[in-house]
């Protein structure tokens, strides 16, 4: 048994499919379909039925996974504290960022590299939640803030914090900070959204099914940048985190109001992968941003009903 073997299974289990654990982790199907059988050679048990729709884990199976788990993570934290915390950092870390997110963290983070770490060479990679969680997997990326990311055994997260989400509006758009917009009214004002495939729009439609409301969709584009602009040249109004938006409001080129009955929010975790050593430059750049974000929600920058 080694820990390749191991680390193979925990995504078979998770994908439930051999072929899609192939995908993701860049190896050949027949070399994956091996290792599963020797493991479950030498542990004497059956670790999956097989079927027609995939993979899905027996028992003893769900048993071993809770073990292989445990002892994954520990190797990566055996591997991680062999290097003494004193010793400098280089080497290179890739860092992913959703778009909201990139637009505050990205020069405070850079600036904290240079100052204490300046051998290392970052990677700024900006992209919607699902983009990023595949290419964490895929080792691709070492780092990751994500929105809402589904628990996956592959996947060690860190909740930061639930961030709500506002309605924002042109200049000449009305909208205050202290009077909340409720979600009916401002499912009828002409928006300007991501499509049905960023998370925030799947939050938000199914926040208007469960009240019997449609949202006026009048633009669908997945370019952030897009959408502030159109939003500022009066084109209508989206639903973004504050955050992003925080000096456009405050020279007057945005309005913006919180939603409310309901409010709706997203929660926001940092991540690394379980199943391979994450370098102590990845974890800087995890405690950094840890520290941007607190400052932000300190000073009123990052609007968050709840913590974690």
């Amino acid at each position: 048994m080694d820990i390749a073997q191991l680390r193979t299974f925990i995504h078979v289990a998770e994908l439930g499919s051999l072929n899609k654990a192939a995908g993701r982790l860049r190896i050949a199907q027949p070399a994956l379909s091996r290792q599963i059988r020797l493991l479950e050679e030498e542990l004497g048990v059956r670790l999956f039925d097989r079927h027609g729709r995939g993979m899905a884990l027996t028992e003893e199976g769900r048993d071993t996974l809770r073990h292989a788990t445990r002892v994954v993570a520990a190797l990566e934290e055996l591997k991680a504290s062999a290097a003494g915390p004193g010793t400098a950092l280089s080497g290179h870390v890739a860092i992913g960022l959703p778009p909201t997110v990139a637009d505050i963290v990205s020069v405070p983070l850079v600036a904290a590299f240079r100052a204490q770490h300046p051998k290392v060479m970052v990677q700024l990679v900006s992209a919607y939640s699902g983009y990023l969680l595949d290419w964490l997997y895929r080792g691709e990326i070492d780092v990751a803030m994500l929105y809402d990311p589904r628990a996956s055994y592959a996947l060690r997260s860190q909740p930061l914090m639930r961030e709500r989400l506002f309605l924002i509006g042109p200049a000449d758009a009305g909208l205050t900070k202290d009077r909340p917009v409720p979600f009916r009214q401002a499912a009828v004002r002409p928006l300007l959204l991501p499509s049905h495939r960023q998370g925030l729009r799947v939050i938000l439609e199914k926040i208007a099914l469960d009240l019997g409301v449609a949202l006026n969709v009048i633009v669908e584009t997945d370019s952030y940048t897009a959408l502030k602009d159109l939003v500022r040249h009066g084109h209508g109004c989206t639903i973004l985190p504050l955050a992003p938006n925080h000096e456009d409001v405050a020279a007057g080129r945005l309005t913006a109001a919180p939603l409310t009955d309901p409010a709706p929010s997203r929660q926001l975790v940092l991540a690394y992968p379980s199943d391979r050593q994450v370098s102590r430059a990845a974890r800087y750049a995890g405690e950094v941003l840890t520290t941007i974000l607190r400052d932000h929600v300190e000073r009123d920058v990052w609007a968050n009903p709840t913590p974690g």
